[in-house]
């Protein structure tokens, strides 16, 4: 019913979860992310508890892999799930349950992964990785919504569309981006537009909230209306 990217940018540091189904609000429920930690997606018959306890697992020291192993040696409905992971060094490892809805796999490469169930068939995740490894040009969040639009041109779920949603995190706590689309005709159109109207004032609004280096953040409104100017002239992103 669902498929999804985990990827990591190596020149930011920026890692990001995207996820598509025909499936209401799928973004409540199969990204999830930790800063300094690494990134769970959940899907097929999906366990809520799958992303809370990796991140936890991979924050004590585990890798993805033994993660994994953890999270679906431990469920008794483990042939019903799908999940994968990407731990802070950057090691993937996927999990498609044998019962699993046709089509339905993964793929595992350098620096991400993509799993998908209850799809058009296996072009959706082969063309889905492919884009992704072809769009090095492209920031994180338009190349992931790039590769999953190759994956929807492919036959995407094969049930229909419904939602999508975006997460990515960078070096704070709290994400750069976290947007959702919870039930719409058409999810990446308005998943697209969502990312832009953040790229217009709020990824240079976030650049001057309370911050690591920062604690405090930038309080003067004239300043921040003038940084947020300049930003968008440099076209930061």
């Amino acid at each position: 019913m669902t498929w999804s990217i985990i990827a990591k940018e190596p020149a930011t540091g920026r890692l990001g979860v995207i996820v598509a189904s025909k499936f209401f609000a799928v973004g409540s429920m199969v990204p999830h992310i930790r800063t300094g930690v690494g990134a769970v997606a959940s899907q097929a018959f999906v366990n809520p508890f799958y992303g809370p306890r990796g991140l936890a697992m991979m924050q004590a020291g585990s890798t993805a892999a033994e993660v994994i192993n953890l999270l679906t040696v431990a469920d008794e409905g483990r042939d019903n799930r799908q999940v994968h992971a990407m731990d802070t060094h950057g090691n993937v490892h996927a999990y498609t349950g044998a019962n699993c809805v046709d089509w339905c796999g993964h793929v595992v490469r350098d620096g991400f992964s993509v799993a998908g169930n209850m799809l058009a068939g296996a072009a959706v995740i082969e063309d889905t990785a492919a884009e992704f490894a072809a769009r090095t040009e492209l920031p994180l969040a338009r190349r992931l919504i790039a590769a999953m639009l190759a994956g929807e041109r492919a036959g995407g779920d094969k049930r229909g569309k419904q939602s999508a949603a975006l997460l990515i995190h960078d070096g704070e706590d709290y994400p750069l981006y976290d947007l959702r689309v919870d039930d719409h005709a058409d999810p990446f159109a308005e998943l697209s537009r969502l990312e832009t109207v953040a790229r217009e004032r709020w990824l240079h609004f976030r650049r001057l909230m309370p911050r690591t280096d920062a604690p405090d953040g930038l309080l003067d409104r004239s300043e921040l209306d003038a940084f947020i100017a300049a930003s968008i002239e440099s076209r930061y992103e």
